[in-house]
């Protein structure tokens, strides 16, 4: 009996033993592995960039030619993600004046450049908000042991908004070259030496588009069953061309419809919501209808942080549709006044010119405007537009003043009443509303005044509704029902009183 517990007391010992010398095998064999293979840079960022598109200027290089040796795509596509995340880290880093991240994207000698710079704004109260917006790279060197890279960045578009104290002291867009220096580490690319070797104010040139031509008798639309949600799993070209068929058969030449911002995938622009969006163009062309295109609903943020991917939006959408026989003009944005006191008139306004600049860089045919909600903001970059739109749900006897109050200060632009309309609702949220006969009257009094003040227009809309996203209006239960009753034909399918008024 002693001898079989001996026994058991051995066997015990000797498999401790051996789990012991492999667990500490495979502790020395996990460590080695580990200081032989490049850091994870997504377990060392503090600003949590990997994985996530979040800084994409359009960025262009030069053709490959040169010294040393070839660089192949991967090694190229590898700078290129390091060198533009290394401007995002930088940008955050001058706005916050705090380091993070600095040290994954510069060497030794170049961060404590930044860091300097970083501490000086911080004791005087500065902050900087800044982005590129345009970059155009040559490969100048590339070392045989392809540890090292040589590049020189010209026309790099910066924009910048320096505070002090919180309070704007400067604005300013420049055009600047930059000469780097990148060394390979850890198996990523960091900026070892940056210098900024010249620099001049930026001015972009837009192309005078002509507009005489263009007579706009139109409606903002959307489909009676899935307003606000157009281009979802509803949508229906069926549904779309019966429609168009109406709006034309009515007299009118143009809609204007709406491309959201999220929905449509922000940066990176879902193909399907192309492909839903072309439809749709096709549709309209088919019956001789013209669109006006709203970018940008339901966005509302306008941080210099956003501007590459709002800049991204724009290209595809812009670049995709500029030549179809449909498109009219593009809308920057709609009612973007009504987030000036939330987000700043200051950006808005900044924003906005931008975002003009980028639509006509790559379409110099169709012209530009913006949706603003009163009059009293139409003037707002009336010298950056080439039509002036606004939208006017205000009393109608004050219209015929603002109209030409409007003129006097915007004399050589088109005029375009972009949004219009009352809504028949009366009942128990509203008890002391309109009703269809009213709404009739409003109609055929707006159009005598469209038409004695040579306006163009797009009234709102062509169908009441029985579903309004809390988004558009809120959720009070009087908005909300009072927003369903604008269109010119009811729920049910039938023509309104209004309908007679819908085109003169």
């Amino acid at each position: 009996m002693v001898g079989l517990n001996k026994n058991i007391l051995r066997t015990i010992l000797i498999i401790s033993y051996i789990m012991v010398i492999a667990f500490i095998i495979s502790g020395v064999s996990a460590l080695f592995s580990y200081l032989n293979t490049g850091a994870d840079r997504s377990s060392m960022l503090h600003t949590e960039i990997q994985k996530v598109e979040q800084y994409t200027p359009k960025l262009t290089w030069e053709p490959l030619q040169n010294e040393g040796r070839p660089m192949d795509n991967e090694n190229l596509n590898a700078l290129q993600n390091d060198y533009l995340d290394a401007w995002y880290v930088k940008q955050i880093a001058y706005k916050s004046n705090k380091t993070a991240g600095i040290k994954d994207y510069y060497t030794d000698s170049a961060r404590k450049n930044l860091y300097d710079f970083i501490s000086l704004n911080k004791s005087k109260n500065i902050s900087i908000e800044a982005t590129t917006l345009n970059h155009n790279p040559t490969l100048e060197f590339f070392s045989e042991d392809g540890q090292l890279a040589v590049v020189t960045d010209r026309n790099v578009v910066e924009y910048k908004r320096i505070f002090k104290a919180e309070k704007l002291i400067l604005e300013t867009t420049e055009t600047s070259t930059y000469k780097m220096v990148f060394l390979l580490e850890d198996g990523f690319w960091r900026i070892r030496h940056l210098v900024k070797e010249e620099s001049k104010p930026y001015h972009f040139e837009a192309k005078t588009i002509a507009t005489d031509n263009i007579n706009i008798k139109g409606i903002n639309y959307y489909p009676q069953a899935n307003p606000w949600d157009m281009f979802g799993d509803d949508f229906s070209t069926k549904t779309i061309a019966k429609d168009f068929k109406i709006i034309k058969d009515a007299g009118l030449n143009s809609v204007r419809i709406f491309v959201q911002y999220e929905d449509f995938g922000k940066a990176n622009v879902k193909p399907e919501k192309l492909e839903k969006l072309k439809q749709t163009l096709d549709l309209a062309e088919a019956v001789h209808l013209k669109v006006v295109l709203t970018l940008f609903d339901f966005y509302g943020d306008y941080s210099v942080m956003d501007w590459t991917l709002n800049q991204r939006h724009a290209e595809i959408i812009v670049s995709t549709f500029k030549d179809h026989n449909a498109i009219i003009a593009w809308d920057i944005k709609n009612e973007p006044n009504l987030d000036f006191e939330s987000r700043g008139k200051a950006n808005v306004v900044a924003w906005l010119d931008h975002m003009i600049d980028i639509v006509k860089s790559i379409d110099s045919h169709h012209p530009v405007t913006i949706g603003w909600s009163n009059t009293q903001s139409a003037p707002i970059l009336k010298d950056k537009v080439d039509i002036v739109s606004f939208h006017y749900y205000e009393d109608l006897e004050q219209l015929d003043t603002a109209i030409k109050t409007l003129k006097t200060e915007i004399p050589n632009k088109p005029l375009v009443l972009q949004e219009f309309g009352i809504s028949s609702y009366s009942g128990f949220w509203k008890p002391h509303g309109s009703s269809e006969e009213d709404q009739a009257n409003y109609h055929k009094k707006i159009q005598e005044l469209i038409a004695a003040n040579n306006l163009q227009f797009m009234s709102w809309t062509l169908y009441d509704f029985t579903y309004i996203p809390k988004e558009v209006v809120g959720r009070l239960p009087w908005r909300k029902n009072a927003q369903k009753h604008f269109g010119f034909i009811d729920k049910n399918g039938a023509k309104k009183e209004s309908f007679k008024y819908i085109s003169n």
